[in-house]
């Protein structure tokens, strides 16, 4: 996959014929997305190239900056791409932040144009909006990184990170998913549960799908039925893409209809429990798939089939090496913007701050966890993800948290009539003393992040907790 990633302007963001030439190329007949209405490749282009001409209007030019509020929909993938098409670097804010927290990222990010949501039609749940969209000239700069695409880290252990990745960058992960043994094909489908403001849909889904030929289908409602029903939506071989909470909707299901179309559903975002890997698969007799990925790189690894699991194979084309327990990652530049920080990255290796070991003789890696998740107890070493799976596969715990926070604290959402006291009753024939939680809070949920991980922030946990004490 060779393509010109000449600069629009020195130093600035890449030619943008790579996305006519890698995403938009096609007959103009071939469905490409589905939602309520399909899309085809000539009415995708015509609705990318009104897009572009509403941006230039607005001010965009090749090397500026452009910043997407937008829900999953039509209108954030005809901007995304008629962004990348006049060239320019293109900020992706989730939709679901608040208005706070989106000033906060204009300000530190200064875009010279903003596309946001003026009008949403549909549902909470619904997966791909019907959205009419704003167009607005912002103070900002033009583009002093050639990064095609500017994200926010996920922001489960912390502050968020700004993180930058070049077209080339983002075609290397297309090429490494062309590559992965189990991916769809052309002619299949992908139902895309993934946000595409992060990378597991932005790349797996969205750009992959478009450049190999994939339909791309939202479901009506994100639920258990919904999901479903989008997979039953047409005969041809359909995985399903999304994070272990999706999982969940999926097993809630208590009478699933046979689904000869549904392959395999493939999660990433964070360690999937064995229990809640084996219910699935009990359920639906297909394979769970496992990936293994972060927003600096894309896909790292990956168990498509299930065969391997925990461990996971490299993606053709990356170095994962262990060193002194933490995993690291090959990569010659740092992805950071406006950060130079060599705890994360420092002569081209970029660390992960997973816990993990790499197998010499197969090549497989197993993520044992976060780094900050090996502590010590009165001299003895504790693994809080061991801690943590050892909760969570109780049939009485819902979904749990484990963090050291001055003594080894579980937050948990409990499954009734179960109490605080029954788990650590149970827990105390599961773990060595010195492993078990001395402090449990009952949460009526979990905070997650936008892309539904667990919030692992202490800060964030306590507070959920005070709140439901004051209530």
């Amino acid at each position: 996959m060779t393509q010109n990633l000449s600069a629009s302007e020195p130093g600035l963001v890449a030619s943008p014929e790579w996305v006519d030439e890698l995403l938009l190329s096609g007959p103009d007949n071939e469905v490409c997305l589905c939602s309520d209405e399909p899309v085809d490749r000539g009415t995708l282009r015509r609705l990318v190239s009104r897009r572009q001409s509403t941006l230039v209007a607005a001010g965009l030019r090749a090397g500026g900056t452009l910043a997407l509020r937008l829900p999953p929909s039509m209108a954030y993938v005809a901007n995304l791409l008629a962004g990348w098409r006049i060239g320019a670097q293109v900020i992706l804010l989730d939709h679901r932040l608040t208005s706070f927290e989106v000033d906060a990222a204009l300000n530190r990010l200064a875009p010279q144009v903003v596309v946001a949501a003026e009008r949403t039609r549909g549902g909470a749940l619904r997966a791909f909006a019907d959205v009419d969209e704003s167009v607005t000239p912002w103070p900002g700069r033009p583009a002093t990184t050639p990064h095609a695409v500017i994200q926010l880290s996920s922001g489960s252990t912390g502050p968020s990170k700004v993180i930058g990745r070049t077209a080339g960058d983002l075609m290397a992960e297309i090429d490494r998913y062309t590559r992965i043994d189990g991916v769809p094909l052309r002619g299949e489908r992908i139902i895309v549960l993934a946000s595409m403001v992060h990378v597991l849909g932005l790349v797996g889904a969205l750009l992959y799908g478009l450049h190999a030929g994939v339909r791309l289908r939202w479901p009506e409602r994100v639920a258990g039925g919904g999901i479903l029903d989008a997979v039953a939506a047409e005969t041809t071989p359909a995985t399903v893409l999304g994070v272990p909470f999706h999982i969940g909707l999926m097993t809630s299901v208590t009478d699933p209809p046979a689904l000869p179309q549904l392959r395999r559903m493939t999660t990433g975002g964070e360690l999937v429990p064995a229990t809640t890997a084996e219910a699935f698969v009990d359920r639906y007799r297909v394979p769970l798939g496992n990936m293994w990925g972060m927003t600096e790189v894309g896909v790292i690894a990956t168990d498509l089939f299930g065969s391997h699991r925990p461990a996971l194979r490299p993606a053709p084309g990356l170095e994962v090496v262990e060193h002194d327990g933490e995993l690291l990652i090959g990569r010659p530049e740092s992805p950071y913007v406006g950060l130079s920080d060599p705890t994360r990255w420092a002569d081209g290796w970029l660390h992960t701050r997973d816990a993990g070991r790499t197998d010499p003789d197969t090549g497989l890696v197993t993520v044992l966890g976060r780094l900050d998740s090996q502590i010590s107890v009165g001299g003895l070493k504790v693994d809080l993800t061991e801690v943590e799976a050892t909760v969570t596969a109780l049939p009485e715990v819902a979904e749990a948290v484990v963090l050291y926070d001055d003594m080894i604290t579980a937050y948990v959402r409990l499954v009734p009539p179960a109490t605080a006291a029954t788990v650590q009753s149970v827990l105390a024939d599961r773990l060595a003393g010195y492993k078990l939680p001395r402090r449990m809070h009952v949460l009526d949920a979990l905070p997650r992040t936008t892309t539904g991980k667990l919030v692992r922030d202490g800060s964030v946990l306590r507070r959920a907790a005070a709140r439901e004490v004051t209530e």
